[in-house]
């Protein structure tokens, strides 16, 4: 996944957002919740999740919230944050996932030397694993994913900053979205865009076995005749519509680019927009679903001393 956040923006009082804030043990949920809280956003931490439709009953009202959701708490289950993300959509509710590579997980628990909250009589391996099958899900319907393998404590809060640090006039959060027709649309979309018509670069040898991030394949698929004038006209139309639902007062758009696999083409139009609204001054979120599954179904199984 790739993020672009907005270079500048005016420090104010964040605007009346609901974000749920959650990620494997260790990879900075704790932090990013201080962060928050430090920006002014009211902050419960490790709220069961059978009390959070209780507490957003009513109309919205007070200041932002964060919400920690631990994976640890009694009555959490992969099925029950699915269904509280589905029950919440029209309340704005913005999921925030706190991601860390598994073999940093393993060795910040070993030099901690603590036990792992779901394998405490067990390696930290095994609870690691346990906790990514878990969330795996969760994960995919995430609005904004942070990656802290490489980040300190100060670059984490850092990007909580960048991200929900400003007015609301320029914290419009933009997820663009790669995904497969075969698997169906991903949740929550606001626009979508069928890129099944352009040359499918499946059907070249040379390509297939490659992705949308590669070089080869975008020039393939930025070589079709019909790539300029389709992706201008989409261009256009979101650069025209942006401003307009920012004065509606919307949080978060979603847009999504769909192509057969969801490997290439979907892949090459959803970094290429991402981009190009990143470099004129908005705040964008790069996720391509296919590639993201195709990635935990091979890097999860952690054993001491390997890599996912």
């Amino acid at each position: 996944m790739n993020q672009y956040p907005p270079a500048q923006y005016e420090s104010d009082a964040p605007a009346a957002r609901i974000v749920l804030v959650t990620g494997p043990s260790g990879a900075g949920r704790s932090t990013a919740v201080r962060a928050l809280e430090d920006l002014g956003y009211e902050v419960i931490d490790n709220l069961p999740l059978s009390l959070v439709p209780r507490l957003l009953e009513g109309p919205p009202h007070g200041p932002a919230l964060a919400l920690g959701i631990d994976a640890r708490n009694r009555d959490f289950s992969t099925g029950a944050f699915l269904e509280l993300i589905d029950r919440l959509g029209d309340r704005g509710v913005e999921l925030l996932y706190l991601d860390c590579q598994p073999e940093i997980l393993l060795r910040r628990y070993s030099e901690t030397r603590r036990r792992h909250p779901l394998a405490p009589a067990e390696s930290p391996a095994t609870g690691i694993a346990r906790e990514f099958d878990l969330l795996r899900p969760i994960q995919v319907r995430a609005d904004i994913v942070i990656d802290t393998s490489e980040l300190t404590v100060h670059d984490l809060r850092a990007e909580i900053d960048r991200w929900f640090g400003g007015p609301s006039k320029h914290r419009l959060a933009l997820s663009v979205h790669s995904f497969s027709y075969k698997r169906g649309l991903p949740r929550g979309l606001d626009m979508v865009f069928d890129c099944r018509f352009l040359r499918n670069p499946y059907w070249e040898p040379d390509l297939r076995g490659l992705d949308g991030l590669s070089p080869e394949v975008a020039r393939f698929v930025l070589g079709d005749p019909r790539f300029d004038d389709f992706f201008g006209r989409i261009r256009d139309l979101t650069e025209l519509l942006l401003p307009a639902y920012v004065d509606e007062g919307k949080s978060h758009l979603s847009i999504g680019f769909g192509c057969t696999g969801g490997q290439h083409r979907s892949v090459t139009l959803a970094e290429r927009l991402g981009k190009t609204l990143a470099e004129a001054g908005w705040q964008v979120s790069i996720r391509h679903r296919e590639l993201e599954r195709r990635a935990s179904a091979g890097g999860l199984q952690v054993q001491p001393g390997t890599k996912a």
